[in-house]
C-alpha cells in the first residue's frame, strides 16, 4: 500500500482534475522536481491507486443527454437471479451505471438515452421485460450542479 501523504494527494487531486496535465506542469504546481514528481505518479499507478485515465465526454454532443437514476427491485433474492440480471444489464449500453445496493431495491442504475421516448422505450422493452424485475421507479435528472465525474 501507497503512503497518500501531502504531496500524493496533491498529485491525486491535480490528475483528477486535468488527468492530461504534463509532468513538468505537475511538478511546478506542486513545487517539486519533475524526477520525483514522475517517480511519484508511477508508484501511485503501480500501486492501483491511479487505476487509468479516461476522457469526459460531452453526452449532449453525443446524442444521449437524457439522464435517469432508475431503481431496481428483484422479485427473487437470490444470487442466481441476481447474476442473471446484472449479465443482463451489462449488456445494455445505455446503462452507464449499475449499483447493487442495500435497502428496499437491489439496484440503482444511472442511464443515460437521447430523450424521454427513448427512456421509455428503454424502460418498457428493455428493463420491464426482464424476468428477474419486479419493480422500477426513475428519477429524472433534471440538472446537476455538482458532478465530479466531468
Amino acid at each position: 500500500m501507497v503512503n497518500i501523504d501531502r504531496n500524493n494527494g496533491r498529485i491525486l487531486q491535480e490528475l483528477a482534475r486535468d488527468g492530461r496535465i504534463s509532468n513538468s506542469d505537475l511538478a511546478e504546481r506542486l513545487g517539486i522536481s519533475p524526477s520525483t514528481c514522475l517517480r511519484r505518479v508511477q508508484e501511485l499507478e503501480k500501486s492501483g491507486v491511479i487505476k487509468g485515465y479516461r476522457a469526459i465526454l460531452d453526452r449532449e454532443a453525443m446524442g444521449t443527454s437524457f439522464v435517469a437514476y432508475t431503481t431496481v427491485g428483484l422479485s427473487d433474492h437470490s444470487k442466481a437471479s441476481q447474476q442473471g440480471f446484472e449479465d443482463l444489464v451489462s449488456l445494455s449500453p445505455q446503462v452507464r451505471e449499475c449499483h447493487n445496493v442495500t435497502g428496499s431495491i437491489e439496484y440503482i442504475l444511472r442511464i443515460e438515452v437521447s430523450d424521454l421516448n427513448a427512456y421509455k422505450h428503454f424502460h418498457t422493452e428493455v428493463l420491464g421485460t426482464l424476468p428477474q424485475v419486479n419493480s422500477i421507479t426513475s428519477y429524472v435528472v433534471m440538472e446537476s450542479p455538482k458532478d465530479e465525474r466531468q
